[in-house]
């Protein structure tokens, strides 16, 4: 029998576990970067494999290296796969039986099947060390949800887990809805935008709502750059090169009669590309000083670069999506015409080593266009794209391992 057969067979048996797996972690979900219940859980489930494992200091990572012992084991290459494990500040609405059991807190975003398929995937490749013309890492990262948990990792030596630091690495996002169940799709380039966080506390002096004269009124000026931010984006960058503002937090007074001292708003802003990004953080910040300073009021502006622009290499994104297609057949493949403007941690990665960031769709709906997206209080992942998770992650190492190896 062929291994692409013995793995696809071998995968039905190994279904269970990360089923159970996923839904321990979806029954009690933890945030940020230290997340001791999944931490647990994760090395159980990596409990008697031949990994060589290590725990994070400034977080509760995993860290599992398995040594292939193919033709060129001791002297092959290595290669990443990764799997985040954090959970988001969503309180779940969706009628699920192994629905989360924490208040406020859920696996809105799938990363309870991310850290499944990796842990499976664990599992598959020890079973055939034979194959591996080198080593695996696997990475199973918390804080990836804006608590920068790949950057983490990478400070304490992810990226040379094996000894040799890793040549390629790879990642498989789920989705709940934009794409139907099963499907695989990626892009070269530009995947995924860059993030950044936009904070402005507009300080001017309160007084009685019906005197709006004798105070500076910082909600009207506020809100006056909420709209200019807008307007910014259109008249002053490319629409070939897009930014996105999204005010999401906005924050001022106690009563309608009185005008307050502060008025606060936060924002994210995506951008795709570096120079982009370099321009829309001088201009934002200087929008809002310049509002606050022609109405007589001071702005504080706090401005952060968080991700950036994830970049999937071309020849490493030919490279995946042949593997997909010799896997799952080409139809289950789709070569995304634009990027997206979410934002992923595993740009840290892809900055550093060559690679391919794809997504795979787990609404369990037929409908997936209308099916509740990626953090919202009603997403749902199917158990059933478990097994692709976890055989697409086996496949990659093993072929890119095969293709390293020839390479020298």
């Amino acid at each position: 029998m062929e291994l692409a057969d013995r793995l696809r067979a071998e995968i039905d048996g190994l279904q269970p576990a990360m089923v159970e797996l996923r839904h321990q972690l979806h029954r009690r979900p933890e945030i940020g970067l230290h997340l001791p219940e999944t931490q647990r859980a994760v090395l159980a489930a990596l409990d008697g494999l031949p990994l060589e494992i290590s725990t994070g200091q400034s977080c509760t990572s995993v860290t599992a290296v398995l040594r292939g012992t193919g033709e060129r084991a001791g002297q092959g290459p290595a290669i990443l796969l990764r799997g985040d494990m954090d959970a988001l500040p969503v309180h779940e609405l969706a009628d699920v039986e192994f629905r989360s059991t924490i208040d406020g807190v859920m696996h809105a975003c799938g990363h309870d099947l991310h850290t499944a398929m990796l842990a499976g995937a664990a599992r598959l490749l020890s079973a055939h060390r034979d194959a591996l013309h080198g080593d695996v890492v696997f990475m199973f990262q918390p804080g990836e949800e804006g608590l920068d948990g790949a950057g983490h990792m990478i400070a304490e030596g992810v990226l040379d887990a094996a000894g040799p630091r890793v040549r390629r690495a790879f990642g498989v996002h789920v989705s709940s809805a934009d794409q139907p169940r099963h499907q695989f799709s990626t892009r070269p380039g530009t995947l995924m935008a860059a993030s950044d966080w936009l904070s402005v506390t507009v300080v001017g002096a309160g007084g009685h709502g019906a005197a709006p004269f004798r105070a500076k009124d910082p909600v009207s000026v506020a809100a006056e750059m909420v709209t200019s931010l807008q307007t910014m984006v259109t008249r002053q960058f490319d629409v070939f090169d897009p930014v996105v503002i999204t005010v999401g937090s906005f924050h001022a007074g106690t009563k309608r009669n009185i005008i307050p001292a502060e008025a606060t708003f936060d924002a994210t802003i995506r951008s795709f590309s570096r120079d982009a990004r370099a321009a829309v953080e001088a201009a934002s910040v200087r929008l809002c000083q310049d509002i606050a300073a022609a109405h007589g009021l001071r702005a504080e502006v706090r401005y952060r670069n968080e991700y950036p622009v994830t970049v999937n290499d071309p020849g490493q994104t030919e490279f995946a999506a042949g593997v997909v297609t010799d896997v799952f057949g080409a139809d289950r493949l789709t070569i995304e015409e634009h990027p997206e403007a979410g934002a992923e941690d595993f740009s840290r990665v892809l900055e550093e080593v060559p690679g391919c960031y794809l997504f795979l769709g787990a609404c369990p709906h037929e409908d997936y266009e209308s099916a509740a997206d990626n953090h919202s209080a009603d997403a749902q992942f199917d158990d059933s794209v478990l097994p692709d998770g976890c055989l697409l992650h086996a496949s990659l190492a093993i072929s890119a391992l095969v293709e390293l190896a020839g390479r020298g």
